[in-house]
């Protein structure tokens, strides 16, 4: 077990419970987030500092917050926003939330069992809440549908990418999950159509495979995953199902079609996507690779099976999903 994930599993219960199914928000105050001691900023001061969004003129004001005794420490007693903070402290709140679409019906379950909730996502739904796609996601929508506080994710999938998507339901078996995937040891095989013109790097013709083995690298603040130069951290298998077929509908003139299987044996974001798009082989409907364009179609990327040994239970787990690429 990793550090990070015996930091997760020895973490106290939050002070606050859940709200629309999303955790609190917890800030702990570091040594660069205050100032002198004899001179420590106040509450309410440094919360705004650290979160200046919760000063946007349309939310609630901070100050009617901690009047509300809706800013709490670890132990769950209110801060006033004149208490001094210093290094160490917790500040505990709920995010407010903008207006949000939540349209279609959540996503189909393919298991639901003591130990796991296994799904199977569509396109254009975000795995965790983040940025504009809160209540959406996949994670809210099944804690509000099955009412399991403590259901998190075991990987993600590309808000873009559909398929199935597996959640454990017992924090304490989290990390053994979670472990499977950091070290490989999951079976995974994706769907992909890509749009192949000009010069190619994979081949064309059904029944070949191939290999991918990339450096990858994203900085943060940037969308785009970067190929560069140095040793390989991603390393992709592929198998061609479908050869490459002239389909001006589907990759402009003179570009063709071509399916393929694919075998991620890492895990980096955005691998897939970011891989074939450097052979010159980017997947239909993507908006990110090998540039930046308005979505204007699903992404023709599917998570069509997931395989491995239960680590809590030694069963066999075999999941498919029951979707076709777009």
């Amino acid at each position: 077990m990793g550090r990070a994930a015996r930091r997760r599993t020895r973490r106290a219960a939050p002070p606050l419970p859940q709200r629309h199914g999303l955790d609190p928000v917890r800030w702990k105050v570091g040594p660069t987030d205050a100032v002198d001691a004899a001179d420590a900023p106040r509450a309410l001061d440094a919360l705004a500092a650290r979160f200046p969004a919760l000063l946007d003129p349309e939310a609630t004001s901070l100050a009617s917050r901690f009047e509300a005794g809706e800013v709490v420490g670890a132990d769950g007693r209110a801060w006033s926003a004149s208490d001094p903070v210093g290094p160490g402290d917790e500040l505990w709140f709920h995010r407010e939330l903008r207006d949000e679409d939540v349209d279609g019906p959540d996503p189909r379950i393919l298991l639901h069992d003591a130990h796991l909730l296994v799904v199977d996502k569509p396109h254009d739904m975000a795995t965790m809440p983040r940025g504009a796609h809160v209540l959406a996601s996949a994670l809210v929508r099944l804690r509000r549908a099955t009412g399991i506080e403590t259901l998190a994710p075991l990987h993600r999938l590309d808000r873009r990418t559909a398929g199935v998507l597996a959640f454990g339901t017992v924090p304490a078996e989290r990390a053994a999950y979670q472990g499977l995937f950091a070290r490989g040891a999951v079976r995974k095989a994706y769907l992909a159509r890509v749009e192949a013109s000009g010069v190619v790097q994979i081949p064309q013709r059904a029944g070949e495979r191939f290999t991918m083995h990339d450096r990858l690298e994203k900085t943060h603040g940037q969308l785009q995953t970067r190929v560069v130069p140095g040793e390989p951290n991603a390393f992709t298998e592929g198998e061609v199902l479908q050869a490459a077929d002239a389909d001006v509908s589907a990759a402009g003139a003179g570009g063709a079609s071509i399916v393929l299987r694919l075998h991620p044996c890492t895990g980096r974001t955005h691998q897939l996507r970011a891989q074939l798009a450097h052979r010159g082989a980017p997947i239909a409907g993507d908006d990110l690779y090998p540039r930046t364009v308005p979505a204007t179609a699903p992404l023709a990327l599917l998570s069509q099976e997931l395989a491995f040994t239960d680590p809590v239970t030694g069963r066999d787990r075999a999941f498919r999903s029951m979707q076709e690429l777009p």
